[in-house]
């Protein structure tokens, strides 16, 4: 919602139509491989997901996770507006087949890595055996990650990119 409410703000304005025009430019319209953009979007959503689960490493990094979480819901209000008021309708399309979807479903996979961070934060000890753990909870939620982005990749390469695009 503050992205929605700020949206009316020029700088705000301004720093969210930047992120609708790359996303549009860089992801949905790029005439640039889509295995490339399945690799982007996989590594940036695992600097999202280290950060989050940073958040259990100790009770005073537990505001690490809500803050991403609240970055997210802030730019996710912010583009859709911007898709909804400046695209009209081709942002309908990119937001309700595409942006939307892919962002709850990575939304869910860092709610989910969140809690696990604010359920071990009180109990981390830094042993071996806490560190093994947090390693295996990383690649579970990394594996979930991929699934969401490899689903992404293959709506790009099905609704927005030619098939000439897939290397």
């Amino acid at each position: 919602m503050c992205g929605i409410v700020f949206i009316k703000t020029p700088a705000f304005y301004e720093y969210h139509l930047k992120i609708c025009d790359r996303f549009l430019d860089r992801v949905c319209y790029s005439d640039r491989s889509v295995f490339l953009i399945f690799l982007e979007r996989t590594a940036g959503n695992a600097l999202l997901l280290v950060l989050v689960l940073a958040g259990g490493l100790h009770p005073a990094c537990l505001p690490l996770p809500a803050v991403v979480l609240l970055y997210r819901s802030y730019t996710f209000g912010g583009t859709l507006a911007i898709l909804f008021s400046v695209y009209a309708f081709p942002g309908a399309v990119v937001a309700f087949v595409l942006y939307l979807p892919i962002h709850l479903l990575v939304d869910v996979a860092l709610l989910l890595a969140a809690g696990t961070s604010v359920c071990r934060a009180f109990c981390f000890s830094f042993c071996a055996g806490d560190w093994k753990e947090l390693l295996c909870d990383f690649l579970a939620f990394l594996a979930l990650l991929v699934l969401i982005c490899l689903l992404e990749t293959v709506l790009l390469l099905a609704l927005f990119h030619p098939l000439g695009n897939l290397l």
